[in-house]
């Protein structure tokens, strides 16, 4: 608990902090205290402080606080008499700072300011006080004209009913749920909300009976338990659910107050709303989230993009529930304005899907074309892992590799149709719209499309049966195979920064493509060795292909793509993130293509026109071709 006693200069800050923090068994520290000499020379002379003088101050309060929320509080008297001061100095702490302002008559004030002896402030400077106060509407309001005792008393009473809630968070599902009992985890006062409907009926209320949060199943009881400037975690599904839920939760806020959005919303939505809301006074954020339902509830990586007011406000927050780099780091940072933070998720499960994709056709060659069996498979697997192949989704394989149902592997008996929720589409879509290639995230979702046509491939597999039934002839050997998963991976990998880097610049956002792959080594579900290696090497080298490093690791790993590719199309077995990775870094590291013959098919039949190799490349030309 957090408790600064404010108002002007004798308005008995002192006396009532020192009698509150009594009560409350709690540290008490005066702020007069901790003014620097030269502040108290200027005072002593009648001569007022201002904003210069106290800013250095103020930090020293702020940086108190933040170490008394360590423990378990304090109560501090302090004259905060500005808004701006009291932001200062709440701007570190996760707690809610509870106010009170002690209010009485500029008469009684100067009496008291006259009677008392030895202390630094003049009453001449008590006008100087009273113009700099600005109150704020959201403390406890104290009149002074009572006794020492009473004035406790009634602070006291009117925290008990009305202390409130530092975070409120909308959606109980699995990732808010989890998120929710994170936060209460940390100490963080956390009120959760959940809409009313036929299927869903008293769900707040019921998690705050289970799990000891303030639960409310009213919107606007919900609002009102929160501390201003209110900060609310939206986790419902994207698209239309956001907006009705914004609908119906503005009219309950004011100027300042907090909206983040944690869901998997698409960039270009988040742009909109952020300003829209902006044109409102609410801060806006959309905020990544991913590390599924362990990483909500024990630490996930956090992307928030949009209001750096906002972040400013949460990222005290944001670093105290994330995962923690290896070097015990928050995996949270502000990644950049508008719909960035939603951009970067958004990217980062493509990503995801091209790495799942992968280790699928891995998992197919060792099964199908090597003929090795599910705890072999696992074996080899860990031994990636200790050889410096280590991810999240390397290891959830081999453990998958492993689970039996009774004498019988469980992923045989689950159907081979993967089900997607949308972003991997929305990363084409946005490629598309960038016009920049990302050949594995693209031929990953398309392989999921496919794979949802059970009925259809099972018809025509009947159909064609000759071309699959054939012996089985390769080379694949496990070091072969492990060398292509490699070189598909950070093929893949590529893509995805690329992506990234093209839409920094595009929309200028200053990306900083280091830190995004720093957030990504813990928490997330792509959180791997080489995502470690990556967020190194992105601090100096912005292209990752044209790295040093890549150009060697690829050079040494392309030729086992391509065997592992060409030999598994030749026996039947589709791999196509392999084959896309293959295509995407010939394609890359080709000087002369054959695109030039596009060119001249586009002039022929549409006189687009074409550039020429031995003219100003600013020059376009047109033939006749017949």
């Amino acid at each position: 608990m957090l408790i600064v006693v404010m108002g002007v200069s004798g308005s008995g800050k002192t006396s009532v902090g020192q009698l509150l923090a009594e009560e409350l068994n709690l540290p008490f520290f005066d702020a007069d205290d901790f003014h620097p000499a030269s502040n108290r020379e200027k005072m002593a002379k009648g001569i007022p402080l201002n904003d210069e003088d106290r800013w250095p101050w103020l930090q020293i309060l702020a940086d108190l606080l933040l170490v008394q929320e360590k423990g378990k509080g304090a109560v501090l008297a302090c004259s905060a008499l500005k808004e701006s001061y009291r932001s200062f100095m709440g701007q570190s702490v996760l707690s809610s700072i509870n106010w009170v302002l002690l209010e009485g008559s500029k008469d009684l004030i100067m009496q008291r300011m006259q009677e008392r002896t030895g202390h630094f402030m003049p009453p001449s400077l008590l006008d100087s006080q009273f113009q700099t106060l600005e109150r704020p509407d959201y403390a406890f309001h104290i009149s002074i004209e009572k006794s020492l005792k009473k004035i406790v008393e009634e602070i006291i009473i009117q925290m008990n009913a009305t202390i409130q809630n530092s975070i409120g968070l909308i959606g109980l599902g699995v990732m808010g749920g989890n998120l929710a009992l994170n936060f209460r985890d940390k100490g963080v006062k956390i009120a959760v909300y959940n809409r009313q409907t036929p299927t869903e009926v008293d769900v707040a209320k019921k998690f705050e009976a289970k799990h000891q949060v303030a639960g409310f199943d009213d919107l606007p009881a919900f609002v009102a338990s929160l501390a201003s400037p209110r900060k609310i975690l939206l986790m419902v599904n994207a698209g239309k659910p956001v907006d009705d839920v914004l609908s119906h939760l503005l009219p309950l806020l004011q100027r300042g107050d907090v909206i983040m959005d944690g869901g998997n919303s698409y960039y270009n939505d988040t742009t909109e709303r952020s300003k829209a809301l902006e044109a409102q006074g609410i801060l806006y954020l959309g905020v990544g989230v991913s590390g599924g339902e362990e990483g909500a509830r024990k630490g996930p990586a956090i992307m928030p993009g949009g209001s750096k007011d906002a972040y400013a406000l949460m990222a005290p927050f944001f670093d105290l529930v994330a995962a923690k780099d290896s070097n015990n780091k928050p995996c949270s940072a502000y990644i950049g304005p508008d719909g960035a933070g939603h951009f970067v998720k958004m990217v980062h499960n493509g990503i995801e899907y091209a790495e799942m994709q992968i280790l699928a056709e891995t998992y197919a060659v060792m099964r199908n074309l090597m003929d090795l069996a599910p705890q072999k498979i696992a074996e080899i697997l860990d031994q990636w892992k200790h050889e410096g192949e280590g991810s999240f989704l390397l290891e959830i394989t081999r453990d998958i590799m492993l689970k039996k149902e009774g004498e019988d592997l469980l992923l045989d008996k689950i159907v081979d149709a993967a089900e997607q929720k949308g972003t991997g589409s929305w990363t084409i879509k946005a490629s598309l719209e960038l016009g920049i290639p990302i050949n594995t995230i693209a031929d990953a979702v398309t392989a999921r499309v496919l794979s949802s046509m059970k009925p259809y491939r099972v018809k025509a597999n009947a159909q064609y049966a000759s071309v699959l039934n054939k012996e089985k002839k390769h080379e694949i050997t496990t070091a072969t195979l492990k060398s292509a998963f490699k070189a598909a991976r950070l093929i893949n990998h590529i893509t995805g920064f690329e992506m990234i880097k093209y839409a920094s610049d595009e929309f200028n956002w200053g990306l900083n493509l280091g830190d995004i792959a720093r957030v990504w080594t813990n928490g997330c579900i792509i959180r791997s060795v080489l995502m470690e290696q990556l967020s190194t090497l992105l601090t100096t080298e912005s292209q990752l292909l044209l790295a040093p490093q890549v150009v060697k690791e690829l050079t040494e790993t392309q030729a086992s793509l391509a065997m592992v590719a060409a030999q598994s199309l030749q026996n039947g077995l589709a791999v196509p993130v392999y084959t896309s990775a293959l295509n995407y870094f010939l394609s890359c590291i080709t000087a002369n293509s054959a695109a030039n013959l596009i060119q001249a098919q586009r002039d022929y039949f549409g006189a687009h026109r074409y550039k020429r190799v031995d003219q100003d490349q600013n020059l376009y030309f047109h033939t006749q071709w017949v």
